[in-house]
């Protein structure tokens, strides 16, 4: 059989693996930094557990898995007759792979609430699954690196995360714009034009405004029956990209205390400036469902992309499972966007190309012995060493050491192991050194 992979997944060559733990060590480093502790939840989840958080289009594109042994037996063929796929899917399946971290993170709170301290401020680095078409910057299994605080509504928090956003891209040296709006705000425009009804709905619509543009928003809104003097509100009220300017349009109490929240967390950020920018979009909607409060979104400078962060606060997520009044806000960095941006800006530090590792490469086969006592003194202070495992030409020991990307070659031929000592070449510079074992040690112990 031909080999293939499941559309929308990929494999990662070592290089492509070093790229991503760069990205990865960068965003651990900043949680840390900021005081989130790491947590995991499975793979999957009960389908109860995912279904009707992410609005009927996400419901859609949820993977679901088959239940085990017959999945048939007990399957209504009623409704399989009569085309009722919801109720027939929800007898073929239980569980499902999970969407994204949010959802789960709530149910995590309330099965282990019995251990959280409120705030209870958490981490999490995982793959989520959703059967999205695949395409730039799109798949459809991708990690999420996650931070939530749970159990404050203090808009400090809002704050905080934003900072840890210009923290960790400034550290990847990634430029990106931060955009920021607040649904009770949204909801307030939409209640301002007549449309408080259809807010969910609306609200999804407005969220491909950066795919279809104005006109393709005006013109889906038309298609879909709203009159067309309210949707010329709305798209005049979305247009207003300063909090002051929509002050005097704002008709909606709802809608007020959207932007006293945003002035709030303004404040919080103070008088010390961000690296990258912070902008006001009241365009911005985040079509997942649960956001309540503030939303972010994160988008790269210079390179078209859709955006490579967003969050939000969600407070009511929890009540859904059992657990009330447990607020919550968090944000997320699309790391495989991240990754894509950084590759097509190149972004990425040279030294990731070239490992720090050692190779020992044996000269002749009495001298193979003394090469492996090499490699295990190396190993045994954490030096990182490999030991090419075949007497080849030289030529060939050392194609292979710049192919793989080996900053150094321990070269120990007849006069090496005479001496006890590693002929050591630099392969940027090419300059090489004869060393005895304990100068090596010394040199390369912090490697």
């Amino acid at each position: 059989m031909k080999p293939s992979l499941p559309k929308g997944t990929r494999d990662f060559l070592p290089i492509e693996i070093k790229k991503r733990e760069f990205i990865f060590d960068k965003i651990r480093y900043y949680f840390r930094l900021f005081g989130y502790d790491p947590i995991e939840t499975p793979a999957m989840e009960s389908l109860e557990t995912l279904m009707g958080k992410y609005g009927d289009e996400g419901d859609r594109l949820l993977f679901k898995i088959l239940n085990n042994g017959d999945f048939l037996a007990g399957l209504d063929k009623e409704d399989v007759s009569s085309g009722n796929l919801s109720k027939v899917t929800r007898q073929l399946s239980k569980r499902g792979l999970r969407y994204d971290l949010t959802v789960p993170f709530a149910r995590y709170i309330v099965m282990n609430r019995q251990h959280i301290k409120f705030p209870f401020k958490r981490s999490a680095i995982q793959p989520v699954w959703r059967a999205d078409k695949p395409q730039k910057g799109r798949y459809q299994e991708f990690f999420q690196c996650d931070a939530d605080v749970a159990g404050s509504t203090s808009l400090y928090y809002e704050a905080e995360l934003i900072r840890l956003y210009d923290s960790v891209f400034d550290a990847l040296q990634l430029p990106v714009i931060i955009r920021c709006n607040n649904r009770k705000i949204l909801f307030g425009i939409m209640e301002s034009a007549g449309l408080a009804e259809y807010f969910q709905t609306i609200t999804v619509v407005i969220d491909k405004l950066d795919k279809i543009g104005i006109e393709g928003v005006t013109s889906e809104l038309k298609a879909r029956g709203y009159e067309e003097e309210k949707i010329n509100i709305l798209i005049n009220l979305i247009s207003k990209n300063e909090i002051q300017e929509l002050v005097s349009y704002m008709i909606s109490e709802t809608g007020k205390q959207g932007i006293d929240e945003m002035n709030e967390i303004l404040a919080y950020l103070g008088r010390e400036t961000l690296t990258n920018k912070l902008i006001f979009d009241p365009t911005l909607a985040r079509g997942l469902s649960y956001y309540t409060g503030c939303i972010l979104e994160v988008n790269a400078v210079g390179v078209q992309m859709g955006s490579i962060g967003g969050g939000g606060r969600y407070d009511n997520l929890t009540a859904i499972f059992g657990l009330k009044d447990v607020s919550g806000v968090g944000i997320s960095f699309g790391v495989e966007r991240i990754y894509d941006v950084m590759e097509e800006l190149k972004l990425f530090p040279d030294e990731i190309n070239k490992s720090k590792n050692i190779l020992i490469a044996c000269l002749d086969r009495e001298s193979f012995s003394f090469a492996i006592e090499v490699v295990n003194k190396l190993r045994s202070l954490n030096i990182p060493c490999d030991l090419y495992p075949d007497i080849a030409k030289l030529q060939k020991q050392m194609s292979y050491a710049n192919d793989v990307g080996f900053a150094k070659v321990g070269l120990i031929g007849e006069e090496e192991r005479t001496q006890r000592k590693v002929s050591v070449k630099d392969m940027d510079s090419g300059k090489q050194e004869l060393m005895s074992l304990e100068d090596m040690m010394q040199k390369f112990k912090c490697v």
